[in-house]
């Protein structure tokens, strides 16, 4: 097979992620990196090499350089727009999540796309794990019962730089446009994802109602400390909790809670931990399939989708009850503190009060914390 030509929208930031994706392909001979969109140019310096074709017009650049797919790195309210203008021209896609900043937006992309006939993959790839296929498996055989809920759980630390990285960082909107750049929107929706797709309840009818609570302890609109609720058209709860603010950031993880065990699965490790009656604990490492690679498996004949728009419906059904929810409260000030030579906020003790949400499936004020006021809002 000939190597498929790709232009990258977005090449810093994350984008640089994806740089280094492309040129592995690269180099097993199944990409090739025709051009890269930004507006400002990539230096030699920064690309590492002479820079492939550049343009700040990415319909202009798919059209110069015949590229076959398209991998969108660039800011959320832009990812509608940049997907529509690829599938007009039959370019298949990687789309980095989150998908869209709102649900009309996701189903105008999603109904877009499928129009056009082309191949859409969602940028989740905890969900490329062989973990998630694994631990279905589990379910399935009733190795920990009966399922009761599934926990997540994400205490990382950011610093005031990260939240100054682009205009539309920590964001809720930005010059009339939705942003949603939240704590469990943007860099820990992997674990609300990952969550939903073990409830069974990725797509979005899945999705019976949304309980969120938003708070900030950093300047900024969206939340930093935050979490949420969803209840499935089973009535099964999935609740996440997250936050930026801690002072030992930890890895972030899903729970499966069942009537005789559960089943943790920290996702960026791949690696997944049964508790069961009757056994002792067993500790499994898995695999994980490239995103890109499965998107160019799909369009050789070979592979499904692991990721396509409609898995990700539960998600943004998500997304749409953080961006219809009362703007995030900031916390007061007896409820965090400054680390002025890391330039950060930690909130003291939000490391314990995740994982008490992530296993008994609690929100923050059904738990206690004293800056929780009970003002939940539901979707």
């Amino acid at each position: 097979m000939d190597a498929v030509p790709v232009v990258l929208a977005g090449a810093r930031g994350h984008g640089r992620w994806h740089v280094e994706n492309i040129r592995r392909l690269e180099r097993l001979g199944l990409v090739r990196l025709v051009g890269v969109c930004e507006l400002t140019p990539l230096t030699e310096d920064e690309f590492g090499s002479e820079p492939p074709a550049q343009s700040a017009d990415f319909g202009r650049l798919l059209d110069a350089t015949g590229a076959r797919v398209a991998v969108v790195c660039t800011p959320i309210p832009t990812h509608t727009g940049l997907a529509l203008t690829a599938a007009a021209r039959g370019v298949h896609l990687l789309l980095e999540k989150p998908p869209a900043p709102s649900y009309a937006e996701f189903r105008r992309m999603a109904d877009g796309v499928a129009a056009a006939g082309v191949a859409c993959q969602a940028g989740f790839q905890s969900l490329g794990s062989h973990a998630v296929p694994a631990i279905r498996e589990l379910i399935a055989d009733g190795a920990i019962s009966t399922v009761r809920g599934i926990g997540g759980g994400g205490a990382w630390a950011r610093d005031k730089d990260y939240f100054r990285r682009a205009p539309w960082a920590g964001r809720r909107r930005l010059d009339g446009a939705d942003v949603i750049d939240g704590a469990l929107t943007n860099p820990l929706a992997h674990a609300v994802a990952t969550a939903l797709a073990l409830a069974g309840a990725d797509r979005a009818q899945a999705v019976a109602a949304v309980e969120t609570e938003l708070w900030h302890a950093h300047d900024i609109e969206a939340d930093d400390t935050s979490c949420v609720r969803v209840t499935t058209e089973d009535g099964l709860p999935v609740v996440v909790a997250a936050t930026l603010c801690a002072e030992r950031p930890e890895e972030p993880y899903v729970l499966v809670h069942g009537s005789r065990g559960r089943i943790t699965f920290w996702y960026k490790q791949d690696r997944v931990l049964l508790q069961r009656a009757g056994h002792g604990p067993e500790e499994f490492d898995h695999g994980r399939t490239d995103l890109l690679e499965n998107l160019l498996d799909h369009l050789a004949g070979g592979a499904a989708l692991l990721v396509p728009p409609d898995a990700t419906g539960g998600f943004m059904k998500v997304v749409e009850a953080i961006r219809r929810a009362p703007d995030p409260a900031p916390l007061p000030e007896r409820a965090w503190r400054e680390l002025p030579e890391e330039r950060r906020r930690i909130v003291p003790g939000v490391e314990g009060l995740v994982a008490a949400s992530a296993g008994t499936l609690a929100l923050y004020s059904e738990l206690g914390a004293p800056w929780a006021a009970r003002e939940v809002s539901a979707r």
